[in-house]
C-alpha cells in the first residue's frame, strides 16, 4: 500500500471549524488537537517508510491511525468501539483534525496497522512523539533524574500442565503441516497422531501415573515427527515446527539412545508454559510473606523525578520516560539493563540519579554506575544468615582492595585468597585457630564444628558494604522517598490504561501495548498541566497600574 496525500491545513468544513464553540479553551480534546496532534504529524516521514509507494490502493492515513490508537488508550476503548467513536464522537474528530464527510474504515485496519508498526520497528513511535513534545515544551529534560520499578502483566493464556503443553504443541504442528503436506507425502503414523492430538482430548481425571505415561508417549511421538521433518528439511523452518523442537528440548532428554521426561529440577524457568503464547513465562513474586504467581510478562516503568513542592491543585510534573516489557521470569536487574538502550533509542540520556528498590541493587551494578558518573539510589539487600543469631558478613569491616577484614571482635584476618571462576571473582578471608580460640564472640561467629572463621565475599563487596551502612542514615531514607511515587504511576498505567492484562500475544506485541499505554499516560498528564496553567492564568488577579 502507498500512503495517501496529506495536508495539515484546516478548512471551513472541518469539525474544528464547525464545533469550536462546543469545546472551551481547557477542554482536553481541544488541547489534544493543539499539543498532541502536531507531534503525531511530525512522525509521518517515519511512518511513510512502512509503506511502499505506488503499490496497490492508497492506505488509510497513518497519522489518523496513530491518533486513533492513542485515543483508544486514553479513553480505554477497543477497536470496534473506537471506530464507532470516530464516527459519532465530536471530540475525537476535533482532536484528530477530521473533515466533514471523511470516510471511515473497518476495525481490522487497526490490527493491520499494529502489525505494520511492529514489522518495521516502529512500536514506540507514538511514545517517542509525545516524549519529544514534552521535551520541546520544557516539561522533560533529556538528562533528568528518574525512578524505576516493575509490575506484572497477565498474559492472555493460562499455565498448562506438562502433558497438555506437549500435546497442544503437537496439535499446532500437525494442523500447520496438514495445510501444506500432500496426502501421499505424509509419514505413516500421521493418521494415528491426528487422532491422538487433534481429534482427542486429555482425560483430566487420569491419575499421576497415567499422566506420566502419556507424557512419555507424547515425547516419543514428538521425537518421531521431528526425525521425519529432519529428513524433509523444506518444512523445518515453519514456526510450528521450531516451536515443537523447542518444547521437546525443554521437556525431554535423550540419554544412551533412550528418551525420558526431564525431572522438575532440570526444567528451565523460561520454558514454554502455553504454546499459544510461547513468550509468556511463569513467575512467582513473594511479598510480605504472600506469594503471587502468574503467566505473562513483566513491565519495567521509568519516570522522571522533579524534586520541587507542587502548588495547590497542581498536576504532577513527572512523566514516563520508558516502558520495557520483558518475560515474567526475568530479574529486575535484567530489566534495568534493557531499559538503558530503550531510553537511548528515544534520545534520553543516562539519568544522573536513578531511584530503585533493593531488587535492582547489586555490588557490581553499584560500581558500574559509579564509574559512569551515575548514582544508583536504592537499598542493598541484607546478607544471608545461616542462623538468626550468627554474625553476618556485613558486620565485618572488609576492604577488598587491601585484602584486609576486621571481625566484630576487632581482629584482622590472617590470610586472604583470590578465587576466580567463570561466573565471578571472590575473596576468602581466613582467621586461624589461635585467633578464634579465645574470642568472646566465638559462639556467635562459628558453627558447632568450626575451628576458625572463614568469610567469602564478592569482588565488589566494599561498595556493597558502604551502601548497607549508608542506608541506615536518616538522609538516605529521606532521599528514598522520591522512589515511592512510581507505585502511583504503575497504578495509573494499570487502572486507567490497561497495563495489567496483555491485550495481545507475543513479547513484541505486548511491548507495543506498553508503549501506547505510556504515551497515553504522558499525553493525559501533559493536557492536565496545560489546562491547569490556563485556569491559573484566568483566575490570577490582573496587575495594578502604576500611578
Amino acid at each position: 500500500m502507498s500512503v495517501p496525500d496529506f495536508s495539515t491545513q484546516g478548512s471551513l468544513f472541518s469539525v474544528a471549524a464547525i464545533t469550536a464553540s462546543l469545546f472551551p479553551a481547557d477542554d482536553r480534546y481541544r488541547l489534544f488537537a493543539q499539543r498532541i496532534y502536531p507531534c503525531l504529524v511530525r512522525c509521518r516521514p517515519r511512518l511513510e517508510k512502512a509503506y511502499k509507494a505506488g503499490s496497490g490502493r492508497s492506505a488509510i492515513e497513518p497519522v489518523l491511525l496513530l491518533g486513533v490508537s492513542l485515543l483508544q488508550y486514553l479513553d480505554g476503548v477497543p477497536d470496534r468501539q473506537a471506530l464507532e467513536w470516530l464516527r459519532y464522537h465530536a471530540g475525537w474528530n476535533f482532536a484528530l483534525n477530521r473533515q466533514l464527510g471523511d470516510a471511515g474504515f473497518h476495525p481490522t485496519t487497526l490490527c493491520r496497522f499494529r502489525d505494520r508498526l511492529e514489522e518495521h520497528g516502529l512500536s514506540g513511535i507514538c511514545f517517542q512523539a509525545v516524549l519529544d513534545g514534552l521535551v520541546e515544551a520544557g516539561l522533560v529534560r533529556r538528562n533528568a533524574r528518574q525512578r524505576l520499578d516493575s509490575t506484572h502483566v497477565l498474559g492472555q493464556v493460562r499455565r498448562m500442565s506438562r502433558v497438555d503443553g506437549v500435546r497442544q504443541t503437537l496439535r499446532l504442528a500437525l494442523e500447520d503441516l496438514d495445510d501444506v503436506l500432500p496426502p501421499d507425502q505424509r509419514p505413516e503414523a500421521w493418521s494415528n497422531w491426528w487422532s491422538l492430538y487433534v481429534e482427542s482430548r486429555l482425560d483430566y481425571r487420569a491419575g499421576a501415573e497415567s499422566l506420566g505415561r502419556k507424557l512419555s508417549e507424547c515425547g516419543v511421538d514428538a521425537c518421531q515427527l521431528l526425525e521425519w521433518i529432519a529428513s524433509h528439511p523444506q518444512w523445518d523452518a515453519r514456526d510450528s515446527v521450531q516451536l515443537l523442537r523447542r518444547v521437546f528440548a525443554e521437556q525431554f532428554v535423550v540419554e544412551n539412545g533412550s528418551l525420558r521426561p526431564r525431572g522438575k529440577g532440570e526444567l528451565d524457568s523460561g520454558r514454554v508454559q502455553n504454546p499459544l503464547d510461547p513468550d509468556a513465562t511463569y513467575a512467582v513474586k513473594i511479598r510480605d510473606g504472600e506469594s503471587k504467581a502468574h503467566v505473562g510478562y513483566k513491565a519495567q516503568v521509568a519516570e522522571t523525578v522533579v524534586e520541587r513542592v507542587l502548588e495547590a491543585a497542581e498536576p504532577t510534573a513527572n512523566f514516563v520516560t520508558g516502558v520495557v516489557i520483558q518475560p515474567a521470569h526475568h530479574s529486575d536487574e535484567a530489566g534495568l539493563e534493557a531499559m538503558e538502550p530503550a531510553q537511548a533509542s528515544l534520545g534520553m540520556e543516562a539519568p544522573p540519579t536513578l531511584y530503585v528498590d533493593g531488587a535492582y541493587v547489586s555490588a557490581a551494578r553499584l560500581v558500574e554506575m559509579e564509574a559512569r558518573g551515575q548514582e544508583l539510589m536504592g537499598p542493598a539487600q541484607a546478607p544471608p544468615r545461616r542462623k538468626p543469631d550468627q554474625l553476618a558478613s556485613d558486620e565485618f569491616d572488609v576492604d577488598v582492595s587491601a585484602r584486609r577484614a576486621i571481625c566484630p571482635a576487632g581482629r584482622a584476618n590472617d590470610q586472604c585468597s583470590r578465587l576466580e571462576s567463570q561466573q565471578a571473582v571472590q575473596y576468602r578471608f581466613e582467621w586461624n585457630r589461635s585467633t578464634c580460640a579465645q574470642c568472646t564472640l566465638r559462639t556467635q561467629c562459628l558453627g558447632s564444628n568450626a575451628k576458625s572463621r572463614t568469610l567469602v565475599v564478592g569482588e565488589f563487596h566494599t561498595a556493597l558494604q558502604r551502601r548497607r551502612k549508608e542506608q541506615q542514615t536518616e538522609e538516605f531514607r529521606r532521599r528514598m522517598h522520591h522512589r515511592n511515587a512510581i507505585e502511583g504511576t504503575q497504578s495509573e498505567l494499570v487502572r486507567a490504561h490497561g497495563l495489567r492484562r496483555a491485550r495481545y500475544r507475543g513479547l513484541g506485541r505486548v511491548q507495543l501495548q506498553g508503549w501506547f499505554a505510556g504515551a497515553a499516560c504522558n499525553a493525559k498528564r501533559w493536557l492536565r498541566r496545560v489546562a491547569w496553567e490556563l485556569s491559573k492564568a484566568t483566575t490570577s488577579p490582573a496587575p495594578q497600574a502604576l500611578g
